[in-house]
């Protein structure tokens, strides 16, 4: 069987792992993840969900600057930009439609700037592939850039709460649905209102599984819906 988040202490990511637990209660006790999943027959080009909303056409992210800043972009995965050009994969096995970090690393970390500082409503994440890189884990941390020891780059040494990033989300959809294949949405947003006025999110994402290389999300697109 498939190691998935809860089990993989023998993972070259561990300490990362023992960090997100540990930091986890730093996140705000009103944000809510919801976590949506359509099994591969009744995943379609549509990501329509249940309980999260589909990908947006238009969203604050459309113009935003992405960057790498801690792993490798796989030699088979599209580039950045394709977490927000609109762009769908319309099955469930198109490297070329997704973003993914390099076979048999460990993860890593991406940088987005959305240019200013905005209130945000909701952050919203949507993988599809056909096994263990379907699922998503990760962390999601912000920042308005005005914080004296802001590190737009924290590397995988740096912890970001400690270079002013304020840790808004733990992700873990293999808590509901294991490394089940399919489609998956993410939805982060607080009930009450705004997550928050923001310019930088930087997304720790981690790998699914160790049994094999082929353990990194096939991250399809990534919204960040504005709160007007």
């Amino acid at each position: 069987m498939k190691r998935t988040f809860r089990s993989m202490v023998n993972s070259r990511f561990a300490s990362v792992l023992a960090l997100m637990l540990s930091v986890a209660l730093a996140a705000s006790a009103k944000v809510k993840v919801t976590i949506d999943h359509n099994a591969r027959p009744e995943a379609t080009a549509s990501f329509k969900f249940k309980y999260v909303p589909s990908p947006a056409k238009e969203d604050a992210a459309a113009t935003a600057k992405l960057s790498l800043v801690v792993g490798e972009r796989d030699r088979n995965s599209a580039d950045l930009s394709a977490l927000t050009d609109g762009i769908l994969p319309a099955d469930e096995d198109e490297p070329r439609s997704n973003f993914f970090f390099k076979a048999g690393d460990s993860g890593g970390r991406f940088l987005m700037d959305l240019g200013r500082a905005i209130a945000i409503k909701q952050v919203n994440s949507y993988s599809w592939h056909s096994d263990s890189r379907a699922p998503q884990i990760y962390n999601l941390y912000a920042s308005d850039g005005a914080d004296a020891d802001f590190n737009p780059s924290p590397d995988a040494k740096t912890h970001p709460a400690g270079c002013g990033w304020k840790l808004i989300a733990t992700v873990d959809t293999t808590a509901q649905y294991g490394d089940d294949g399919g489609q998956y949405g993410v939805s982060i947003a607080d009930p009450d209102g705004s997550l928050g006025k923001f310019r930088y999110l930087l997304f720790e994402v981690i790998e699914t599984e160790v049994d094999d290389p082929f353990g990194n999300t096939f991250f399809s697109e990534v919204d960040v819906i504005a709160d007007k």
